[in-house]
């Protein structure tokens, strides 16, 4: 892969005025002017638009030559790059229609700070505990990887504990504080994930970072971990808690399924669901989070295969710090901070959210 023809911007140029536009994505495809991802807008550039070498050209200044030589082969790419006081960057290469095309998501250098993410009360507690699986799902996007490394770095500055990631690409940095953190990236530190994940419970952890539960290796590995006292983090790329179940258990051959369940019964912390959502003023996004927190009667209806059942005991545990995710937009919308239609949108049940936000209406008015 040659650098082939210039282009008036170089790839650091290029990244560097998506973070100063406050973009999300950058997208470089052939016979389209750059693309940045602004809120949930695609915005093209008023550049000229890009030739297969032009992506090409750029792509080689941001990987290394064995980097090249594995998109040859595999015909994508996981990577991540770093422009210094300015932010990290998780991209993907891939070929389609015989061309490369590169998609890159921004992560800013600084972690964010939990509370100002706005995620529910309740959750900073899954920090603390001794043991088990929490899981974070959501769409592409929705933030998944910046919720879990605000927690892990919770752990990291309150906690004396081990601390071992593995992800495809790294996308935060933790340095060490409370806690001694080893972040380890597919391609780079270990061969695979499945290798990565076989290995990590010989370097002692307490805490153990997976940066997807993409196959049955890696669930089984999670699941055994969090099992044998562990506490893991994971995500899916699942939308509400009960299907985040059904994806887990369906993975697995029929006769293993019912192993899987018990496993899930006692291991199983928390998921938590999420979306980013423009809010009213059109000039940025809200977290909008649905919190499943495993009790007694969560892990009866997981074990008996009742998932179906979960919504209802989100909807009646409020108390608790449960919440369905129509009911966390619905607090949204009421307090203001998203509209009525992204709520409707949004929402997994339009007949609820209409009863949720008309019941809130009614209470305002008393």
């Amino acid at each position: 892969m040659t650098q082939g023809n210039s282009y008036p911007l170089t790839m650091d140029q290029l990244l560097t005025m998506a973070v100063e536009k406050k973009a999300s994505d950058v997208h470089i495809v052939p016979m389209e002017p750059p693309i940045f991802r602004i809120n949930r807008d695609m915005i093209k550039l008023d550049y000229p638009a890009l030739t297969p070498d032009n992506v090409k050209s750029l792509l080689v200044q941001v990987i290394k030559p064995y980097q090249v030589e594995m998109l040859k082969k595999d015909l994508e790419l996981d990577f991540s790059h770093a422009i210094h006081n300015v932010a990290r960057f998780r991209g993907n290469a891939m070929f389609q229609r015989g061309t490369v095309a590169v998609a890159l998501r921004i992560v800013p250098f600084e972690i964010p700070r939990f509370d100002d993410l706005g995620l529910l009360p309740g959750v900073k507690d899954l920090c603390f505990l001794p043991r088990g699986l929490v899981l974070v799902t959501g769409p592409t996007g929705s933030g998944k990887s910046t919720t879990l490394a605000a927690m892990i770095n919770v752990i990291n500055e309150e906690r004396d504990l081990n601390i071992v990631t593995v992800e495809d690409p790294i996308e935060f940095l933790h340095s060490h504080k409370r806690a001694s953190v080893k972040q380890r990236e597919v391609g780079i530190d270990t061969r695979s994930f499945a290798n990565a994940l076989r290995h990590v419970l010989r370097h002692d952890p307490d805490v153990i970072l997976i940066g997807e539960m993409r196959d049955l290796d890696s669930i089984g590995i999670a699941l055994t971990a969090a099992e044998t006292g562990h506490l893991v983090f994971s995500t899916l790329h699942t939308q509400t808690a009960p299907l985040t179940i059904n994806r887990i258990v369906d993975v697995f051959a029929e006769h293993q399924r019912d192993q899987i369940r018990q496993q899930l019964t006692g291991s199983l912390q928390a998921v938590l669901s999420q979306q980013l959502i423009p809010n009213i003023a059109g000039d940025g996004r809200v977290m909008a989070m649905e919190f499943l927190k495993v009790n007694t009667a969560v892990r009866t209806m997981i074990r008996e295969a009742k998932e179906h059942q979960l919504y209802s005991v989100m909807q009646a545990s409020h108390a608790s710090g449960m919440r369905t995710m129509d009911q966390t937009l619905s607090e949204l919308c009421t307090a203001g901070k998203i509209s009525r239609e992204e709520a409707l949108e949004k929402c997994i049940d339009r007949t609820e959210m209409e009863r949720l936000l008309q019941r809130q209406s009614m209470s305002l008015n008393r």
